[in-house]
């Protein structure tokens, strides 16, 4: 995708004559209104990024991960500080199935090699997760599209407006992979298709990650939409002016159930009540595997000042902090929910638009399944 024109992805190894000093991010924490980028020298610069969610987003959370061990064993490659380097990202964010997914990626790759093979060795796979992460949600977009125009080429039929409308919640775009995005990929490639697409974004409590980066994503990109406050979603539907729901995922079970950002279950029972079809795009290793059920997803609980305080910008285009809840009142933050797979119309994967269900999930994906 596109930054001020210039083609961006959302993490990149700083080149250099030998093998790269570092790897620069977008730190999302100062977006929307200020697009700056960080260097990792370290491990724990790489650890610190994830956990304060300079980055975030499964995929991105994956591919932090794998370039957090190259870092890692620049200097010491030997079993003692992989093992360590994998417990210390591992630790970081316990819900997104990816960040397993990429690390055990890394060990499966290092383990066999001598030790003076391994820093080489970490950079060359890091770099092909993050190139595979790019062509998974590329696919995504090309399987989802259909989906959009489909529904364009039906209110064009009855003689509607053919403007597709698509709810989506938190930010599953660009920023949350290595670019294009899950849920926004087929929004992307509808759009720059010519297709009429125009899409409603869920602010996204507490963090406003739908307000501050799928809004910013869109923007950028030329694509129509409005934010909106978590609760809309439903008299949206009630009234007729959604289409179609796509959402992201960080981690679901082989019998698919989808673990998003917290509120994205509401989001699926107002549109089960409404008739309104409601998508998961995910790119295949965020499928968990080894779980069926749902409620066996470790939730993330994060502080509750996440809750009490916003951050933007004032009047006087100062960035800024502000308390909204009285200094001394507790507040619960849980980061994500779980929706059932009755709730789930389909999963849009880079193999196709599948069924929620566990024959299904592992027909289309036998090589994972096993």
């Amino acid at each position: 995708m596109k930054v001020d024109g210039t083609p961006t992805r959302t993490i990149w190894p700083v080149p250099s004559e030998g093998a790269p000093v570092a790897v620069r991010i977008i730190d999302q924490t100062r977006l929307p209104h200020a697009f700056v980028t960080v260097d990792l020298l370290t491990l724990e610069d790489a650890a610190r990024a994830i956990a304060d969610m300079l980055v975030r987003g499964a995929p991105l959370i994956g591919a932090t991960a794998a370039y957090g061990m190259a870092l890692a064993i620049r200097e010491d490659a030997s079993d003692g500080r992989l093992g360590a380097a994998y417990e210390t990202l591992l630790a970081t964010r316990p819900t997104a199935v990816n960040l397993r997914w990429a690390l055990d990626e890394m060990m499966g790759a290092l383990r066999p090699l001598r030790e003076e093979e391994r820093p080489a060795a970490a950079w060359r796979r890091a770099a092909a997760i993050c190139d595979e992460d790019v062509e998974i949600c590329r696919m995504i977009g090309v399987h989802g599209r259909p989906l959009i125009e489909e529904i364009a080429e039906r209110k064009r039929a009855r003689g509607q407006d053919p403007t597709v409308n698509v709810l989506t919640h938190c930010n599953a775009g660009w920023l949350a992979t290595v670019d294009w995005g899950t849920a926004t990929s087929p929004v992307y490639q509808a759009h720059d298709a010519g297709v009429a697409v125009h899409v409603w974004v869920d602010e996204t409590r507490p963090r406003s990650q739908g307000a501050a980066l799928t809004s910013w994503e869109l923007l950028n990109h030329g694509v129509p939409h409005h934010l909106i406050t978590d609760n809309s979603g439903g008299l949206l539907m009630m009234r007729g002016l959604v289409d179609l729901v796509i959402v992201g995922t960080d981690r679901t079970t082989a019998a698919g159930d989808v673990c998003n950002k917290i509120g994205t279950y509401l989001k699926a029972l107002a549109a089960k009540d409404n008739g309104v079809p409601f998508y998961v795009a995910l790119p295949s290793p965020t499928i968990d595997f080894r779980l069926t059920d749902g409620m066996d997803i470790p939730i993330e609980e994060r502080s509750g000042d996440e809750v009490k305080w916003v951050h933007g910008r004032d009047s006087e285009g100062r960035d800024t902090r502000v308390l909204i809840a009285p200094e001394g009142t507790p507040a619960a933050n849980h980061a994500f929910d779980v929706t059932p797979a009755r709730l789930v119309t389909g999963l849009i994967t880079e193999r196709g638009v599948v069924a929620a269900d566990r024959g299904a999930i592992a027909e289309l994906f036998p090589d994972r399944a096993a």
